[in-house]
């Protein structure tokens, strides 16, 4: 939250609350994201892989058709 970033961080120039979640590896994003789609009905987007020329949109097997459509 701002309030906790503000708090821990005060000299911080990030504005606002989060909108993007960064993990340190597979297994704890997929725990998170499991946790999120249980709590809430929450459009889950990605993931996508950056840090290469360009962006590049990582999908599963199983994705529907609106991931695809989300993800472009």
């Amino acid at each position: 939250s701002e309030h906790l970033r503000q708090r821990v961080y005060p000299h911080s120039r990030l504005k606002g609350e989060a909108n993007l979640l960064v993990f340190p590896n597979l297994d704890s994003a997929n725990i998170t994201l499991t946790a999120l789609g249980a709590m809430m009905d929450a459009l889950h987007v990605g993931p996508i892989l950056l840090g290469t020329d360009k962006p590049a949109h990582i999908l599963t097997p199983s994705v529907t058709s609106r991931g695809v459509v989300n993800m472009t």
